[in-house]
């Protein structure tokens, strides 16, 4: 056992070691700078809010039919088949291109203009990137300048039908 040796008066100096615990804070105000993730936006949305409704109510027939588009698979997942409309297309461009003729290449979105709607069903086990190149091929182009023209911005999603129960033979 080892003894301590005092100070004649018996009283110990006590010192804080002050470089060890700024070493620590350090190691601290690193690891915190490491871990921290900036997270971004993950999207742009357009929310517009409807104005007050007036006091009469008014049908207003909108100017744009909403458009279906479904996508069917294989057993791999890749596409088979697409229908636009009930009408079989043979490729996203070829969809791209309907699409513009439907909708007649105008800018969705102004003030008090209805826009596209396109309700999209898949098959349950369609890969995702077939899925992308649709919602590519429905939201619009680009011009010869580089502009991004928008055809429809509402886009719904059909809940795909499951695989169904597994049976085992």
């Amino acid at each position: 056992m080892k003894i301590r040796h005092t100070t004649g008066s018996g009283q110990d100096k006590i010192e804080l070691q002050m470089t060890p615990m700024i070493d620590i804070v350090f190691q601290l105000l690193i690891f915190f700078i490491m871990t921290f993730k900036i997270v971004s936006m993950e999207g742009d949305f357009n929310i517009k809010m409807p104005q007050a409704s007036p006091s009469t109510v008014q049908t207003i027939e909108p100017d744009f039919p909403p458009m279906s588009l479904y996508l069917s698979a294989d057993q791999d997942g890749v596409i088979s088949g697409i229908r636009l409309n009930n009408d079989p297309m043979p490729s996203f461009p070829d969809v791209n291109r309907r699409i513009i003729e439907l909708v007649g290449g105008q800018a969705p979105g102004a003030e008090g203009e209805d826009t596209a709607e396109m309700e999209l069903e898949f098959d349950f086990n369609l890969r995702y990137e077939y899925v992308i190149g649709a919602i590519t091929a429905v939201s619009g182009y680009k011009d010869g300048q580089g502009n991004v023209i928008k055809l429809v911005e509402k886009i719904r999603f059909k809940t795909p039908e499951g695989p169904g129960p597994v049976v085992n033979e």
